[in-house]
């Protein structure tokens, strides 16, 4: 089997490519998908009861969504210098500990992005390096209430569902 690939678009974030597929049998197949160096969530834990989670105003969805901070890795970035850089960058929080959670394909049907989720504990407040696109507030809930959040359709973001309940099952034993 035989793969060709050609770049479709080219961003500062990822690139839409094609995949042509020349089968052993000599059939040939196309698929389009992007491709993108990869992502990082942060589950903030303020204390043994709270958690930060951020308001982030979606102009994909047209939606401000309730979500852990986030963000896609730089180039020859590990996914731990990420987690770093986002969280100062969105909430102003400094962690004195990470601790990888969870890694996943949000929507492998469309992109071959991984997600890595860590959990950070040992926070110290400090001020945030939000970028001029980001309209981000942080909103401080109790853990109850962050679970609530997703039983009553608040929270729609899947990497929020997946870091907070993911979590819970470490957290209940």
């Amino acid at each position: 089997m035989s793969i060709k690939q050609r770049t479709l678009l080219e961003t500062r974030r990822f690139s839409v490519v094609e995949h042509t597929v020349t089968r052993p049998d000599g059939q040939t197949a196309s698929l389009q998908f992007i491709k993108h160096p990869g992502s990082v969530a942060i589950l903030p834990l303020v204390d043994d009861d709270h958690v930060c989670l951020i308001h982030s105003r979606r102009l994909t969805v047209d939606k401000t969504l309730i979500e852990v901070p986030a963000g896609t890795r730089e180039p020859d970035e590990s996914p731990l210098e990420t987690a770093r850089r986002e969280l100062t960058e969105e909430t102003g929080y400094r962690a004195a500990r990470f601790d990888e959670l969870a890694v996943f394909y949000p929507s492998p049907g469309i992109t071959d992005e991984r997600m890595w989720v860590f959990v950070a504990q040992g926070l110290t407040a400090g001020d945030h390096a939000r970028e001029p696109n980001e309209e981000i507030e942080n909103l401080v809930v109790s853990w109850s209430e962050a679970l609530s959040m997703i039983e009553q359709g608040e929270i729609q973001d899947g990497k929020t569902i997946v870091a907070l309940l993911t979590y819970s099952r470490i957290r209940s034993g």
